[in-house]
């Protein structure tokens, strides 16, 4: 069973990040892990611990909706980096998602075109 510190370390970077954030245009994207909705065998905690983002997400949204901070999570499956191309060698990568392909959705939603999405749990899954 793998072990993760998701939530802790999205509320400690979220305390930081809020006394920074104008009122009506604040944004927040946590990174979860599509795991956060729907956990496979042999990874209850890792499962738990995104479960846990996800519902922080949801609650800050609220939290925050009325100063204009939206807050957002993305849900990726497997990201195509080296680390798990080596710990996948019979995987194909392809399927997977690409950094860069995670990080247009993430500017995305700190965008002002975002700016009416709040609360939500964006799944970036590519062909897993």
């Amino acid at each position: 069973m793998r072990n993760s510190v998701s939530v802790p370390t999205a509320v400690a970077a979220c305390r930081a990040a809020l006394p920074h954030l104008p009122d009506g245009r604040g944004r927040i994207v946590n990174i979860g892990a599509a795991g956060a909705t729907r956990a496979a065998a042999g990874m209850g905690a890792y499962a738990a611990s995104k479960s846990g983002v996800a519902r922080l997400t949801e609650a800050m949204a609220e939290e925050f909706k009325d100063r204009g901070i939206t807050v957002n999570a993305v849900l990726p499956s497997i990201l195509d980096t080296p680390a798990n191309r080596s710990e996948m060698p019979g995987a194909d990568p392809a399927r997977w998602v690409s950094p860069d392909a995670l990080a247009q959705v993430i500017a995305f939603l700190l965008s002002d075109a975002a700016a009416p999405i709040n609360g939500a749990l964006i799944p970036v899954k590519g062909r897993v």
